[in-house]
Formats: C-alpha cells, structure tokens, sequence
C-alpha cells in the first residue's frame, strides 16, 4: 500500500472537536494511575462511535545516553525488569539507558538528577534531541531524549540507583560500537536505547565530536 502524503492544507487540526470523553473510571492508583476511558469518536466518514480505552499513566520521563567522546564509551545500565522476564526474557535482565520519570521536574533537571543516582556520573548539562511517545495506544507516557557529554573526572559515585526504591542498577561502560553491535544481536532490546543509539550511529555523532575538535584546535 502507498504512503498517503497530506499537504499542510490538508492536515485536520480540530481533531478535538471529534472526541467527546463521556466517562472516565479508575481501576487502579497504586503504583500509577489506570483508567477506564468511555469516549464518542467521529470517524472519518463523519458517522460517531462509541470507544472504550484503558489508559495507564505513571507521568512523563527522560532518558539519556552518556558519551565519551575521547575515548568513543558510552554508559549504559543493566538491571531486572519483571515485565521482560514475564513475557519470554529469561532472567529479566535489561540493558538500557538511563531513564527516569520526571516527578513534576524539568526534563533536563530530571535526568541529571537521575544520572547521578543511577550511574554515578555528576554531568554539568544534557542536551535535548527530541520527544516521543513509546506506547501510544495504551500508555500516556511522553518520554524527553537526552545526550550528554561524561569524563572519569565527573565521576561521584558508584551508582546503581536509590535502595529507597529498591533499585538495583549495574552501571555498564562499552565502546559504542559494540553497544550499538548489541542491537542486532538481540543483547539490547529496550526501546530508548535503541533509539538512542541509532541516533547517535545516524548522525555520526562520535566520529563526528572528534574530528570537529581537532580541527577547531588546528584553527585556533
């Protein structure tokens, strides 16, 4: 089937008018909000329908990807995810970027904060790469992409997240190539991270950082 290319013009942008929340019933507020949603929806034909929709809201999150760009590493974390190990991931054990929701916090201060907590790493700034919703049919969650740049000299702590929270976290540093190796080897099948690491891949962004270092000093 062909792609359907809409021009500007073309683009609806009262898609609100076509939804009319009718009733919303929680089912569960323990660890996150569960809802029930019951909604009128206009089709595309113009005819209305009634929808019925869960909606699981645990707030939006941030994640990041540490680089070095000397020495071409990037940190990542390993740590057991009981989601994975229920649904064919023997072990449940992930690796993953840093990630965090943001706890009413702004996204960069959010995975800052969290980047200490997890990986030990006191990062002075993270730099913003785009948004995205990770399971938009079920789940409210918008997460905030995050680079950043790390040295052994930013080093605080050993990490492995708050006992308060029952983390445990494994703080993992690989060369980015055989991080970005793991992806097709089915090591890494966490969603962020790929994403993550294929930006970085995409935009050359290790090679890059170097190559624009040395010549900013062969200029100067």
């Amino acid at each position: 089937m062909s792609a359907i290319f809409l021009d500007e013009n073309e683009i609806d942008t009262s898609v609100s008018e076509k939804i009319k929340i009718k009733k919303t019933e929680v089912l569960s507020n323990r660890w996150a909000l569960l809802n029930e949603i019951t909604y009128n929806y206009q089709r595309r034909d113009g005819s209305w329908e009634v929808q019925n929709r869960e909606a699981y809201d645990r707030g939006d999150g941030a994640c990041i990807l540490l680089y070095n760009r000397c020495t071409k590493k990037v940190i990542l974390t390993r740590q057991f995810r009981l989601p994975t190990y229920l649904n064919n991931n023997p072990g449940g054990m992930m690796i993953e970027a840093c990630a965090g929701l943001l706890d009413k916090d702004y996204p960069e201060a959010c995975i800052i904060k969290e980047t200490e907590e997890e990986t030990g790493y006191r990062i002075p700034k993270a730099e913003k790469i785009f948004d995205s919703y990770m399971s938009p049919g079920s789940v409210t969650e918008l997460i905030h992409f995050f680079i950043g740049e790390y040295s052994e000299d930013m080093k605080v702590s050993e990490g492995g997240g708050l006992k308060e929270e029952q983390e445990d976290i494994e703080v993992l540093e690989i060369d980015f190539e055989e991080a970005y190796a793991k992806i097709a080897k089915g090591e890494i099948k966490d969603g962020k991270t790929i994403m993550l690491l294929q930006h970085m891949k995409i935009n050359d962004f290790i090679n890059n950082t170097v190559e624009t270092e040395l010549v900013q000093e062969q200029e100067s």
